[in-house]
């Protein structure tokens, strides 16, 4: 138990790690070009750097996974756009550990904050709102209904399809 509770601590602290030294290689801004449409070449765009290597990590490990459906491969490329407020501003850093240790150690109080976050807390919200927001803004960048669709359901409990994809790709990160 105690062997897993600090595979556990360390994970996150590797995960902190890659974020804070996160980047995007020149080659994937090209891969980036190649896949996406140019509306969502920006959602893509405006996202934090961290949040850009994640969605492309989420993209290779559906990739060599031997899922190449373009579909998917544009969502999970775009995936965390909802991350990013209505003034273009993507979630700080920190917010993301805050969340997670609220979202573990105090659900209901995390549950409140999510439908009722504004202000300094307008984080949680955001985050506990990312998938629609990011289905709302694929939709205003031109996206097919597809990816809305996919976009939209990843987070949900049991999603299907391309959503169950997503998610399981996600969760590996």
């Amino acid at each position: 138990m105690k062997r897993q509770h600090f595979r556990r601590k360390w994970y996150r602290v590797r995960q902190l790690l890659a974020a804070l030294l996160a980047r995007v290689h020149p080659e994937e801004q090209v891969l980036v070009r190649q896949v996406l449409t140019p509306g969502e070449q920006r959602l893509f765009g405006g996202m934090p750097r961290y949040d850009q290597r994640h969605c492309l990590d989420v993209y290779y490990t559906l990739y060599n996974a031997g899922y190449h459906d373009p579909l998917l491969l544009r969502a999970a490329l775009i995936h965390d756009c909802g991350k990013v407020d209505d003034d273009g501003r993507g979630i700080p850093l920190l917010w993301y550990g805050l969340i997670t240790l609220l979202k573990k150690y105090t659900p209901p109080l995390y549950a409140v904050l999510a439908i009722r976050g504004g202000g300094m807390l307008r984080p949680v919200q955001i985050y506990a709102d990312h998938a629609w927001r990011g289905a709302r803004m694929a939709t205003a960048a031109g996206s097919p209904p597809e990816i809305i669709v996919t976009l939209r359901h990843y987070h949900d409990s049991a999603p299907v399809d391309r959503a169950a994809l997503l998610q399981w790709a996600d969760e590996q990160h």
